[in-house]
């Protein structure tokens, strides 16, 4: 079931990247994210409330308050700079670029959680990188 989600994911970050590039015409890039994160977040929290998962709030440990924190800010400032890039750039470069997040995300799950970086993990990022450096040249 997890491949479902991700496919999913992946169906609605490219229409967020289109989606997006039309919408951001003549709009500050920083007013655009805003817009999206309060959309985002009533969607999430209708979601908790829709599921009826609300009471487990208090149930979350400090140090995954700490993490979940700091991933809001990540994912704020990744979206902050992928509204400008997005802006002022082509959708067709500028996501490509974006998406060498996929090989960034293995490497770091490799130095940090210790998971597997296998050769087939490396070629994998090798032509993940290739890619995105012929389609933005």
């Amino acid at each position: 079931m997890w491949f479902v989600f991700a496919l999913l994911s992946a169906i609605f970050a490219a229409l967020t990247s289109i989606l997006a590039k039309v919408g951001i015409d003549g709009v500050n890039s920083n007013l655009a994210t805003a817009i999206r994160t309060v959309v985002v977040v009533v969607m999430a929290w209708g979601m908790v409330f829709l599921t009826n998962v609300q009471n487990g709030i208090t149930e979350i440990s400090r140090k995954s308050w700490i993490f979940l924190i700091l991933s809001g800010l990540a994912t704020g400032a990744s979206w902050l700079c992928y509204y400008k890039a997005l802006q002022i750039g082509d959708a067709s470069k500028v996501v490509p670029i974006d998406k060498l997040s996929v090989v960034i995300t293995l490497v770091l799950a490799f130095v940090f959680l210790h998971e597997d970086f296998t050769i087939k993990s490396l070629i994998g990022c090798i032509l993940i990188g290739i890619g995105t450096l012929i389609m933005v040249l």
